[in-house]
C-alpha cells in the first residue's frame, strides 16, 4: 500500500510543478469565472479516472502483494501488474492500446503542442500520467489549454493602456 501512497504524493507534486511553472496560464482569468464549464468537465473526468484507477490498483496490491515484497518485480509488483495486462487476447488488446496512447502519443502530442502554445515543461504531463492516469494527464492538459485560451481571450478584450 505504500507504493500507492507514494504514487499519490508524486502525482500531486508533478501537478503542482506544472501549475507553478505556468503561473500566467493558471492565474485567475480577468472578468471570468474561476473555472469554465469546459475546465470543470475535464477536471471531473480526470479526477474520476484517478479514483477508478486507484480503486483497481488498491485491489491489485491487496490481492497480489506480499509482505515485504519488491514494488518493482515479484508478487504484487509493477512488473506483475504489466504482465497481467497481457494474460489473454482481450486484455492484451486493451493493454497495447493503452501503452501506445500513454507512452508514445501522450508525450508526442503534449510536448509538441505545448511548446507551440508556450506551455512550460509540457513533458510533465506525461510524467504526471505515470503517477495518476493517462486519462487524467490528457484531461489536465486539455483543461490547461482551455484555461490558456480563456486567458488569451481576456487579454485580447482588455483595453490597451497608453
Amino acid at each position: 500500500m505504500v507504493s500507492l501512497l507514494v504514487h499519490l504524493i508524486l502525482g500531486a507534486a508533478v501537478i503542482a510543478w506544472i501549475v507553478r511553472a505556468n503561473p500566467k496560464v493558471f492565474s485567475r482569468v480577468p472578468g471570468g469565472p474561476l473555472f469554465s464549464a469546459m475546465e470543470i468537465t475535464f477536471y471531473v473526468i480526470g479526477v474520476a479516472s484517478i479514483a477508478l484507477g486507484y480503486w483497481f490498483n488498491h485491489q491489485f496490491v491487496a490481492q497480489y502483494a506480499v509482505e515485504g515484497g519488491n514494488p518493482i518485480w515479484g508478487e504484487g509488483s509493477w512488473q506483475q501488474f504489466i504482465a497481467l495486462g497481457y494474460t489473454n487476447p482481450a486484455a492484451a488488446s486493451a493493454s497495447q492500446d493503452y501503452t501506445i496512447i500513454n507512452v508514445i502519443l501522450l508525450p508526442l502530442f503534449t510536448i509538441a503542442d505545448g511548446l507551440r502554445r508556450g506551455i512550460k515543461h509540457p513533458w510533465l504531463f506525461f510524467v504526471s500520467s505515470l503517477f495518476t492516469s493517462c486519462a487524467f494527464a490528457y484531461a489536465f492538459y486539455f483543461a490547461t489549454v482551455e484555461r490558456q485560451h480563456r486567458q488569451e481571450n481576456a487579454q485580447a478584450l482588455a483595453p490597451s493602456v497608453g
